[in-house]
């Protein structure tokens, strides 16, 4: 397990992103979204019509980048790319799979809450 220097954590303020249409809207409105001067966002709307690769190569940036302490992701998208989710083990950025409006939260896919079952031996 990789561990960043205070320093570093001290300077990811912002959360990373991976939703759909409907979900972003919202956390835009949030004032959650953010565009920075290098022209890169820190979130990706995820339709139908995107890419498994577009995701996990969003998901991999996002979890690289040292101005990021939270992704959350929509679990149907998580779901998507299970295997890399699967293969984060890393502290930060850490990684939350929340439900989206069409896709209810299905506690036994949750990749974190997995690795906590695990830990208390359930």
């Amino acid at each position: 397990m990789r561990y960043r220097p205070l320093q570093s954590l001290q300077r990811a303020d912002r959360n990373a992103n991976l939703y759909r249409q409907d979900t972003i809207t919202g956390m835009l409105l949030a004032g959650i979204g953010n565009v920075g001067q290098d022209k890169k966002s820190n979130f990706m709307i995820v339709d139908s019509k995107t890419e498994v690769s577009a995701i996990e190569n969003t998901f991999e940036e996002f979890t690289q980048r040292q101005d990021i302490a939270i992704l959350l992701i929509n679990q149907h998208v998580a779901n998507m790319i299970r295997p890399v989710v699967d293969k984060y083990e890393q502290a930060f950025p850490a990684l939350l799979e929340i439900p989206s409006k069409d896709h209810p939260y299905d506690p036994s896919k949750d990749s974190v809450l997995k690795r906590v079952q695990k830990l208390f031996g359930e």
